[in-house]
This record gives structure tokens, sequence and C-alpha cells, in this order.
């Protein structure tokens, strides 16, 4: 076979002769070619281009931190401040059984749920599972609106 890649494609070194004959017999799994496809359409950014954009995925506290910082003019550490100040107001809030509105975007609320029965995947036990509470979010219809 590698008689057949060096007559088919310029002479190559026999360590890139190896890699080349070791990917073409490489399996690969479902999982692995997903999570490749995932990557790729992560990698996309708003306008469908390539590459690590801010835009895409999560956006961090810090980037968070710099983007209040940019808009209001304040400094990062007052930023930062600012940004953990309403962070814990709205974790207290929500602890203390509270909704939070949060205008042009929506509000979040604790609501509780009720005890159930459930099936145990593994062994097709059924389980009970006791009554709780959640963190709910309603989205805004201005937001709604705009996506």
């Amino acid at each position: 076979m590698l008689e057949g890649l060096f007559g088919l494609y310029p002479p190559f070194s026999p360590s890139s002769a190896y890699v080349m004959l070791h990917a073409m017999t490489k399996k690969t799994t479902k999982a692995a070619a997903s999570k490749k496809s995932e990557g790729a359409a992560r990698g996309r950014g708003a306008a469908g281009t390539e590459g690590g954009s801010e835009r895409t995925g999560k956006v961090a506290k810090t980037q968070l931190v710099e983007q209040v910082a940019a808009k209001t003019g304040l400094t990062k550490k007052q930023s930062e401040e600012a940004v953990s100040a309403m962070l814990e107001v709205i974790v207290d809030a929500i602890r203390s059984g509270q909704s939070v509105g949060l205008p042009g975007l929506g509000t979040l609320s604790v609501k509780a749920t009720a005890a159930r029965t459930g099936v145990r995947p593994g062994t097709s036990e059924k389980i009970q599972i006791p009554a709780g509470k959640k963190v709910a979010f309603k989205v805004a219809s201005t937001l709604k609106g705009n996506l």
C-alpha cells in the first residue's frame, strides 16, 4: 500500500507516509464525528465565518465586566463591583423566594416541584423523587420578538 501512496503522490518521508496510512485506516466512532461537527458548528460566528468569535458560546463574567466598562465609562474594577453586586442581589432575592424582573430580558422566579415517581435508567426500578424547588425563567416578550 505504501508503494501505491508513493506512486500516486509526491514522495514523502517514511514518518509522514506512516501518518497518512494511519489516518486512512483509523476507525472513527459516531461520538468523535459528532464532536467534530459540534465544534464546527460552535466555531461559526454570527455572519457564518469560521473562527472563535467573542459572540459565540457563553459570555463569561470577565467579558460581561469588560462590556459594562466599555458602555458606561467605568473602570474595570468599578464594573466588576457593579456586576458582582447585581448578581448577589439577584441570587439573594431568588433564595428568599422572590421573583426578579429584568426589563427587556425576562423574569426569574422560584417554582415548586411536586413529588413524583421516576424510573432509574439502569435497572428500571421505580423510585420516589421528592418535592423541591427550581428556578424558572420567563423570557420577556420584547426579547422574544427580537430573536
